[in-house]
């Protein structure tokens, strides 16, 4: 499939994961780009469900064991996080694959991404204290929205 360079569904990074995608020899299927790109376009970690029903208003016979197994390749690949919610429940960051600290929700399940300072400096610590090499980490805090607050 031809992404045009100049468009929005031509950014570089969806350039860069397109190449790796070939340089594996995965095949771009139509459907394949169309899931990479609403991973990217999506702030709001989605479900697999919800970029499913986004991908197939475009293309309606794409299966849900399609948008997985692309999830679980992109995840492959680091070009997305995959966030656990406990009992089968998983959200998808595809717009910052990298570990960062989530904010979830407990009664609307929103999970907003935030900035804690010096943990960077925290994981350090760890390494330099226990001798343990940190490759990667999960932090996320739980608790009621602003939005759901005012809901009561």
């Amino acid at each position: 499939m031809h992404v045009n360079p100049h468009s929005q569904s031509g950014s570089p990074r969806l350039l860069a994961i397109l190449q790796q995608l070939r340089a594996r020899g995965c095949r771009l299927t139509p459907q394949r780009v169309a899931i990479l790109q609403a991973m990217l376009t999506n702030a709001e970690h989605p479900t697999a469900e919800q970029i499913h029903t986004r991908v197939k208003a475009q293309f309606p016979m794409t299966s849900l064991a399609t948008v997985y197994n692309t999830l679980d390749l992109l995840k492959e690949m680091g070009a997305l996080l995959e966030i656990e919610l406990g009992h089968g429940s998983s959200r998808f960051d595809g717009v910052n694959p990298h570990p960062h600290p989530h904010l979830i929700c407990t009664r609307c399940h929103t999970i907003l991404d935030t900035d804690i300072p010096h943990l960077q400096t925290v994981t350090d610590v760890v390494s330099q204290t226990t001798g343990f090499m940190v490759t990667g980490y999960r932090f996320d805090i739980f608790g009621i929205c602003p939005t759901c607050q005012t809901i009561g």
